[in-house]
């Protein structure tokens, strides 16, 4: 079975960093898109970064760059999410997703992707 677990939430004051993992088991992360996506109460679910292979360029939604990095390392199935600057309006459920994408780059909307994490929560807060 494929999986996709996420950790690293938690309570962090504004101006704050955190950094979320997944982890990947069941399947290979080559050729796979991988993105990071989250849902703030009371909104609809948004993509805030992806990755796809290594010659590709690593996306951000606006309101993230510069302040989150998203890096991967397929030897050891991981990714990550390192978020830096946190903001209240960071506060949401963030959620790891794949999608076998060997040719493609990836995308910021959830409609490809198939695999997906529980999720974990993230609080920013004073």
């Amino acid at each position: 079975q494929v999986h996709l677990r996420e950790s690293g939430g938690g309570l962090v004051q504004p101006g704050g960093s955190l950094t979320l993992s997944c982890e990947a088991s069941g399947f290979s992360l080559d050729y796979y898109a991988i993105a990071w996506f989250r849902r703030a109460p009371g909104k609809e679910r948004e993509g805030v970064s992806c990755s796809s292979r290594s010659e590709m360029p690593t996306i951000y939604t606006d309101s993230v760059k510069g302040r989150f990095f998203m890096s991967r390392d397929n030897a050891r199935k991981m990714i990550y999410l390192q978020m830096n600057n946190l903001k209240p309006e960071d506060t949401a459920d963030y959620y790891c997703a794949a999608v076998w994408r060997p040719h493609a780059g990836c995308v910021l909307n959830e409609g490809p992707y198939a695999i997906w994490g529980q999720g974990t929560q993230v609080i920013v807060s004073s």
